[in-house]
């Protein structure tokens, strides 16, 4: 008895000793994960990443599926995805369709080419088996490109398309790809198509992509040279397929309006390019009954005659022309107002006048058409506009002055 008794008491030392061996492991990992922590300055920063992904995550899995374009896969749930910190950094720009209030029919006068995004784009990246069936070719094209002038819409192009594609949209902003730490920019480059594949049918959108993939020269610093390459490597093999032997669905969407500063490697992987040019008369016209559909206006007022005398204008140039008219009626409101001595919150809305033709030649819509024309250099961008309206100055401003000595 006293042997077996003997042996008993060492098995039960022995037993609390491995007890106490490994709780003083898991708390020496404890305390050294908690003096990592503490001595990591972007601790409390990645834990908001991580929280936010998460919660990212979980709305990507409770958005209601578009029945055109999401019914041809299933997939497991979003939220059980496995991201790393890199991954979870890219995931912070992903744009939600209902967040974006902007649509195709939000945009005027670029109808072919919404068409042809359509026809070329949005459908074979989110409907693959019905462009499968008839040949490999007609897959989505790797990269997009839209270039032109600025304020043409090119930006609100991609706003449309990430809102009504259907595809997880990445709207991939030059700070997310820059780290003080040397080679975290490569990984967060590896981040992008790591993520872009696990969210297929994925677009990420480069806006002014010229600062970022511009062309490589000699003198440039190393870092942003092994981002470029590290970005191309990765492209390159956007075309394989994937477990299920289709073609992976990410595609690239850049923007700019230096197409000349992107480098050659990076056109080559943008087959697909758009060029988005300065409206002409049908284009301009039907942007201005965009921009005015909710004004109210005079009876006499000729809206073709707006959009014949603003040849050389943008869209971003319309719309800003379209709200210094709409302020005048409003301003004289308000100045009756004064002079009768009333106060400002008895004015009525309904007593404002409607939006005369006149109203785009006051002194400051001028003088802010001048400005914006003066900058933007002349002959940078030719299109027929100019030659189709009958209008030889490329200057906006002066289009409006001359109209505006004829209508007087």
């Amino acid at each position: 008895m006293a042997p077996d008794r003997g042996r008993n008491d060492r098995l039960l030392e022995l037993g609390f000793s491995a007890i106490g061996f490994v709780a003083m492991i898991l708390i020496g990992r404890h305390l050294i994960n908690k003096m990592s922590e503490a001595s990591d300055p972007d601790h409390e920063k990645k834990e908001q990443t991580r929280l936010k992904s998460a919660a990212i995550l979980r709305r990507l899995d409770d958005a209601p599926k578009n029945e055109n374009h999401q019914r041809d896969y299933d997939r497991a749930s979003r939220e059980d995805l496995e991201l790393s910190q890199y991954e979870q950094a890219v995931l912070q720009d992903l744009v939600f369709p209902e967040d974006i209030p902007v649509s195709f029919e939000d945009i005027g006068g670029l109808s072919h080419v919404i068409e042809e995004l359509r026809e070329s784009v949005i459908y074979p990246l989110t409907m693959p088996d019905l462009y499968a069936t008839s040949s490999s070719l007609l897959s989505a094209p790797s990269g997009v490109l839209l270039y032109g002038p600025p304020g043409c819409g090119k930006t609100m192009l991609a706003k449309a398309l990430a809102h009504e594609s259907g595809a997880c949209f990445i709207n991939l902003h030059i700070s997310t790809l820059t780290e003080k730490w040397f080679g975290d920019s490569n990984k967060l480059v590896n981040a992008v198509f790591s993520l872009a594949r696990k969210l297929e049918p994925t677009i990420v959108f480069i806006d002014e992509i010229d600062a970022v993939l511009g062309t490589r020269r000699s003198g440039e610093h190393e870092a942003s040279g092994m981002v470029k390459a590290e970005f191309m490597t990765h492209w390159d093999g956007l075309a394989s397929s994937n477990r299920h032997g289709r073609p992976q669905r990410i595609m690239i969407l850049g923007a700019t309006n230096r197409i000349g500063d992107i480098d050659e490697a990076i056109l080559r992987r943008m087959p697909k390019k758009f060029p988005v040019n300065l409206p002409n008369m049908s284009q301009r016209l039907k942007i201005l009954r965009i921009l005015l559909q909710d004004v109210k206006t005079d009876p006499a007022f000729d809206l073709e005659h707006l959009a014949r005398v603003t040849a050389g204008m943008s869209g971003s140039e319309l719309k800003e022309a379209c709200r210094d008219a709409a302020m005048t009626p409003v301003r004289e409101m308000i100045q009756a107002q004064r002079q009768s001595g009333q106060r400002m919150d008895q004015i009525r809305p309904g007593l404002v006048r409607g939006l005369r033709t006149d109203d785009f030649w006051s002194a400051k819509s001028s003088h802010k058409s001048a400005k914006k024309s003066a900058s933007r250099g002349d002959g940078d961008w030719k299109t027929d506009s100019e030659v189709s309206d009958g209008v030889s100055s490329s200057d906006p401003s002066e289009a409006l002055i001359d109209a505006k000595e004829n209508i007087t």
